[in-house]
């Protein structure tokens, strides 16, 4: 290999409060291309410091697959390396080497450089707990490679891209910065929080209708039913089987009754057939990819020959958008965008050729071959999803769910972790993988629970069901033909303990709630890396089976069948404590252990079976003294839908305990927000030394006094 001169940017400059933004000196007079990714402003704010310590080199390298592009960023003795969004195997991430190119990975495993989406960035925290970020802003092939430094490189004739370096005090800092600069999650619709049931497929509309019945015959909390691909006709996308769902609107009725929301999927192949009202459409507007020689492109998927829509053209964006209309219109809730990568059956590595030819919008980029806009035709999908949903529901907040992203799609769309397998090793995934992506800017993911690939075991669903439970987005999904994974397939003691672990879920969705509500305004993750408490503590930097909830709730995994967890806490004040313990007052041991941090108060509240079963009442504050014998705490609350809180509609109510003596005051701040304060039952429990858990009632919006003699 031939390594080219080093080089640095001798023009750099801040777009921000430690944002810098740096290009290639050799591309000078040349502009970059548009950013994708990138929504904030971009032009000079200042010029670089020198006191900015992060500083990229850039370079050329020529090998046998011919010139690369490379970016080199040094990170110190003692720095370790996160984020590279959707990976496979441990959180630490130094030595790895990621291939961003989203690739239909079915059965994954750590050998598989690209997965699904790709997040061309790293977080470094160093040896004393400050830290940096890169962003390589391209949309191509991009190899990232942590054995040394930080190492981008691309194609040597990808168009011409900057590079962002944030510099801050702490990683939290850098992430809330990445979603300064790339966008952040909008607030969800809160029923999209609850606890969501998918098989491929529940099929007829009688067996959705029957599975739905029985979650609320055994009381075990569910929010939404999922309808995987066989509900179409012959596999076209927008159409209903005429005979295993002739009445799609009668079905979601009836879903609607029982308290459940309905997500269809829809996917980017649209088969051939000129009878067939979306390829027509389609073909008539010229909305569809083509191939080198500007024919119509056609791979096949599931429904046979497809032609695939040109997501990097606004016009074909909005057409896609429009085919949601009478879809829409039979009641359905959300949409499951899968197969985006976009995959075809066509050859091994189920990709399109990469010399297909898009023909971009110029604020796109302008046209361009696949191998420039692979990447983001996911997320193009998505947008085009997400704003379409929005044209038809202006009074609603669209849930869409993706499988392939590109860094800064959390803008438009949910995620998660793909074909996973049930085995323990990928349960033990779930969780760095869901860090991982958290830390790359996507804070609403999680993972097949059960197991995509594969029949899980009692012990093994439960203990998915526990974990799965506590991250973002919470669904359970099996492949076809596979036994059944509901809850209750497993037997009484697994369906015990899966009840258990959503009304968790269901007592935690207060907290959860107001978390969502900070990811959407300040880009911060729901579900934290335990060094996240002391990013300092070295002892914390690769710990796989615990996360944090939000900064105050400690979530400790066991993530094999045997062997406890045995990794390090963080220091502090960390009080046990279970919110759902069992009928006789004990934790189910397949649920992970939850600690609650000294300062901290954590709202919770009573065990629904679904989202808007009944209003937050009675209200329960889980307040775990410091050393001082204080504590804070916040609750975010709205309408759960709709966009009244962008115009005030909220209410954010703050929290004050403190302790005199022989009790503890909890001392509620004026709500902040236009939404009507309730009135409601506050139940107050305080976690004391010891073990002790001492707890009174009050109401809202009055002191609430509690004893706490010994």
């Amino acid at each position: 290999m031939i390594q080219m001169p080093w080089k640095e940017d001798e023009h750099p400059f801040l777009i921000a409060d430690g944002i810098a933004r740096f290009r290639d000196p050799s591309d000078a007079g040349l502009p970059a291309a548009p950013s994708l990714a990138v929504i904030a402003r971009t032009l000079p704010l200042s010029p670089l410091p020198v006191t900015f310590r992060a500083r990229p080199v850039f370079g050329r390298t020529k090998d046998a697959m011919g010139e690369r592009r490379v970016v080199r960023m040094p990170s110190g003795e003692g720095t370790s390396l996160y984020g590279t969004g959707e990976v496979a195997g441990s959180l630490l991430r130094n030595g790895a080497r990621t291939v961003c190119w989203n690739t239909d990975s079915f059965e994954y495993s750590e050998a598989n450089q690209s997965l699904y989406q790709s997040h061309p960035w790293v977080l470094a925290v160093r040896e004393d707990g400050s830290s940096f970020g890169v962003l390589a802003d391209t949309t191509c092939r991009c190899e990232i490679d942590l054995s040394t430094d930080i190492r981008f490189s691309v194609p040597g004739d990808a168009p011409p891209f900057a590079v962002y370096v944030i510099e801050r005090d702490t990683p939290q800092q850098v992430v809330a910065a990445l979603g300064d600069l790339t966008g952040t999650m909008p607030m969800p619709p809160r029923w999209a929080l609850g606890y969501q049931q998918s098989r491929w497929s529940y099929e007829p509309a009688s067996r959705a209708l029957e599975v739905a019945r029985e979650f609320r015959a055994r009381r075990v909390p569910c929010d939404v039913i999922w309808l995987d691909i066989d509900y179409m006709d012959g596999f076209r996308c927008f159409t209903f089987d005429p005979h295993k769902f002739s009445d799609p609107r009668g079905l979601n009725r009836e879903l609607h009754g029982l308290g459940f929301k309905s997500v269809w999927m829809i996917d980017p192949g649209i088969k051939v057939d000129p009878a067939y009202n979306a390829y027509q459409q389609g073909r008539e507007g010229d909305h569809f990819l083509k191939d080198h020689r500007g024919e119509e492109y056609h791979g096949k998927v599931w429904p046979g020959e497809c032609a695939f829509p040109d997501f990097t053209r606004e016009t074909t964006r909005r057409w896609w958008g429009e085919l949601y209309r009478e879809f829409l219109d039979t009641g359905i809730d959300g949409v499951w965008n899968d197969m985006n990568e976009p995959a075809v059956f066509d050859n091994d590595e189920k990709q399109m050729p990469e010399n297909n030819v898009h023909r971009a919008d110029p604020g796109l980029g302008g046209p361009g071959t696949h191998a420039r806009y692979h990447n983001v035709y996911g997320m193009l999908m998505v947008r085009a999803t997400r704003e379409g949903i929005a044209r038809l529901r202006p009074n609603l907040r669209p849930f869409v769910l993706t499988r392939s992203n590109f860094i800064g799609g959390q803008r438009y769309a949910a995620t998660w972790t793909g074909d996973n397998k049930s085995t323990w090793e990928h349960l033990a995934w779930s969780i760095p993988m869901a860090l991982n992506l958290g830390l790359s800017g996507q804070p609403f993911v999680g993972p097949d629970i059960g197991g995509f690939a594969g029949e899980a075991d009692p012990v093994l669903f439960a203990r998915w069901m526990g974990i799965g439970a506590l991250l973002p987005f919470a669904r359970g999904h099996t492949i076809k033909d596979s036994k059944p994974h509901e809850p209750w397939a497993f037997g009484e003691e697994c369906e015990n303990t899966c009840r258990l672990a959503l009304e968790r879920r269901s007592r935690l969705l207060p907290y959860l709630y107001t978390l969502f509500h900070e990811a959407s305004r300040w880009g911060v993750p729901i579900v934290r890396p335990v060094f996240f408490a002391d990013p300092a503590d070295p002892k914390l930097r690769a710990v796989d089976d615990c996360f944090l909830l939000g900064p105050d709730v400690l979530v400790r995994c066991r993530v094999n069948e045997k062997e406890p967890c045995t990794s390090p806490m963080p220091g502090g004040f960390w009080r046990s404590f279970d919110p759902s313990p069992r009928p006789d007052g004990s934790s189910d041991p397949d649920l992970p252990d939850l600690f609650f941090r000294g300062g901290s108060i954590v709202p919770l509240g009573p065990v629904l079976q679904h989202d808007g079963e009944r209003p937050l009442d009675p209200l329960t504050l889980i307040v775990t003294p410091d050393g001082r014998g204080q504590a804070r705490g916040s609750l975010y609350e709205d309408a759960g839908d709709g966009h009244a809180h962008e115009d005030g509609f909220f209410r954010q109510t703050s929290f004050f305990a403190f302790q005199e003596e022989d009790h503890i005051t909890l001392q509620p701040q004026k709500p902040f927000g236009r939404l009507h304060a309730p009135e409601r039952e506050v139940e107050v429990v305080v976690l004391l030394d010891r073990g002790r858990v001492v707890r009174t009632k009050g109401r809202e919006g009055r002191n609430i006094v509690v004893p706490i003699r010994a």
